[in-house]
C-alpha cells in the first residue's frame, strides 16, 4: 500500500501491529487501576498551572515544590482536564439560567472537587502519557529501522512494547516517560543535525529547529535528563560534524537559548518561579546500580505458582548482544557503539535532590543497541543459511519470550 511520501509494507504493517498491542496493554491498565494520590497530585498542579495566574498561589504552594521535576508532565496532566471543564462552561453558558448545571464560582474556582464532575477523569489524567509512550515507540522503530533494517528495527520495538517497566510508567501521570520520549529524540536529533551540516545549509534550519524544541521539551520534563541529553549531543555533534567543527558552538548556543525560552514558558513566563531551575537542585546527581538491580529483581508469580523475572527475556538478550559486539568486531561501529555508551552512561545516575528514574531513560537505547546488534549477526550469517536462521529463531523466541512474561505480568498486576 502506497500513499503519498509514504510507503506502507510489511515492516510498516508489522510495527503498527506492535503498537496496537502496546495500546491494548495500556488501556488495560489504565482501566482496571484505581486513581492514586500521584494521580490526584498531578491533576491539581497540572490545573493551577493553567488556571491560576501566579505560580505562588498555585503550584508551588499546594504542590510540594514539584518534588523538584519540570513542569512538562504536570501540564500535559491538566490541560485535558482544563479543557473539558471550561468546554462543558462554555456550554453551560448558553443554557437557560434556571437550566445551567454549574454557577459562577465553578468557573473561577480552582478546587480539586470540582473534577469529580466528570466521570471521564481517568482517561483523561492517563491517556496523554500513552500517546507519547506509543510516540516513543514509533519513533524507537523509525531510527533502528533506518540504522539496522527491517529486522533490527522490529525486534527493538518489541522487546519496548512488551518491557513492563515501561508499560508501568506510561499509564501513570509522570514525568519520566517525557524525559524518556525526550532524551531519546534529542540524541538522535543532534546526530541528524551533525549529518545535516555535512550537507547544504539550506537543511540545517528545520533540523535545528527541531534539536531546540527537543532539549527544551527533554528539559521541561527533568533539569538533569535535559543536561544529559546537552551534553551527550555535543559529543555527538563534534564526533559526527567533523569538517563543520567551527559551526557546532553556535548551534549548540542557539539550540540552549531556545531550549531555556521553552522552560520559561513552561513557568508561564514568571521569573520568579523560572528560578527555582537554578535553586531546586534538579540536576544534582550521583551515582548507584539500585536502579538495575531492581530492573533485573522485579519478578511475579505466573500459573503454577511459578515465579520468573519480568525482564527476564530482555536481560538474556542484553547479555547476548554484549556477547556478539565484544567477540564480532564488524559490529562494534557508531551505530552500535552510540545506544550503548547512553545505556552505560544513564543506567548508575540517580539523582540526590529530585524525582527521577535514570535507569528507565536508559531502556530505549538497550533496545537499539540490542536491535543493532542482532541485525548485524542476521548480516553476517547470510552466507550461511543454517546460521542465518539459528539467529532469526534465536531473536524472534526472545521476543516471544518477552511478550509472555510481559503478558503475565500484566494479568496479576490489573488483577
Amino acid at each position: 500500500m502506497r500513499f503519498k511520501g509514504f510507503y506502507i509494507g510489511r515492516a510498516q504493517r508489522v510495527a503498527a501491529l506492535l503498537l496496537l498491542c502496546m495500546a491494548a496493554e495500556c488501556l488495560v491498565v489504565v482501566a482496571r487501576q484505581p486513581l492514586t494520590s500521584q494521580d490526584y497530585r498531578f491533576a491539581r498542579c497540572g490545573r493551577e498551572m493553567w488556571e491560576k495566574p501566579s505560580p505562588l498561589a498555585g503550584y508551588f504552594t499546594t504542590c510540594g515544590n514539584l518534588n523538584g521535576d519540570g513542569t512538562l508532565g504536570y501540564r500535559l496532566a491538566g490541560f485535558p482536564l482544563t479543557a473539558q471543564r471550561y468546554t462543558l462552561l462554555a456550554i453551560d453558558h448558553f443554557r437557560k439560567p434556571e437550566n445551567r448545571l454549574y454557577g459562577e464560582s465553578s468557573l473561577n474556582g480552582s478546587t480539586w472537587e470540582a473534577r469529580h464532575e466528570f466521570g471521564s477523569i481517568k482517561y483523561l489524567l492517563r491517556l496523554p502519557f500513552v500517546f507519547f509512550a506509543l510516540w516513543l515507540g514509533a519513533g524507537l522503530w523509525w531510527v533502528a529501522r533506518r540504522l539496522f533494517g527491517n529486522e533490527g528495527g522490529a525486534l527493538a520495538l518489541a522487546l519496548y512494547v512488551f518491557c513492563p517497566a515501561i508499560i508501568r510508567y506510561a499509564c501513570t501521570p509522570n514525568n519520566e516517560i517525557l524525559a524518556l520520549w525526550g532524551l531519546y529524540g534529542l540524541v538522535y536529533t543532534a546526530i541528524g543535525v551533525a549529518h545535516a551540516m555535512q550537507g547544504p545549509r539550506r537543511k540545517w534550519r528545520p533540523r535545528i529547529l527541531l534539536l531546540t524544541a527537543a532539549l527544551g521539551l527533554t528539559s521541561s520534563a527533568h533539569l538533569l535528563a535535559g543536561l544529559i541529553g546537552l551534553l551527550a549531543a555535543t559529543i555527538f555533534l563534534f564526533y559526527v560534524a567533523d569538517r563543520r567543527r567551527s559551526q557546532i558552538s553556535q548551534v549548540l548556543i542557539y539550540s540552549s537559548l531556545g531550549a531555556m525560552l521553552i522552560v520559561f514558558a513552561g513557568f508561564g513566563f514568571r521569573v520568579s518561579a523560572f528560578l527555582y531551575v537554578f535553586i531546586g537542585g534538579g540536576a544534582r546527581f550521583w551515582f548507584s546500580m539500585e536502579g538495575l538491580r531492581s530492573f533485573i529483581a522485579t519478578a511475579a508469580l505466573y500459573p503454577y505458582n511459578i515465579s520468573l523475572p519480568v525482564h527476564g527475556a530482555i536481560i538474556l538478550a542484553t547479555l547476548i548482544a554484549l556477547s556478539i559486539y565484544l567477540a564480532s568486531r564488524p559490529s562494534r561501529y557508531f551505530g552500535n557503539t552510540c545506544p550503548l555508551l547512553m545505556t552505560i552512561a544513564l543506567i548508575p545516575v540517580y539523582a540526590t535532590q529530585t524525582v527521577t528514574s535514570p535507569w528507565l531513560w536508559a531502556l530505549p537505547f538497550l533496545f537499539t543497541f540490542i536491535g543493532g546488534v542482532f541485525a548485524d549477526a542476521l548480516d553476517n550469517s547470510r552466507r550461511s543459511l543454517q546460521r542465518r536462521r539459528l539467529t532469526v529463531i534465536l531473536a524472534s523466541g526472545l521476543a516471544l519470550a518477552q511478550a509472555l512474561l510481559c503478558i503475565g505480568w500484566l494479568a496479576r498486576y490489573t488483577h
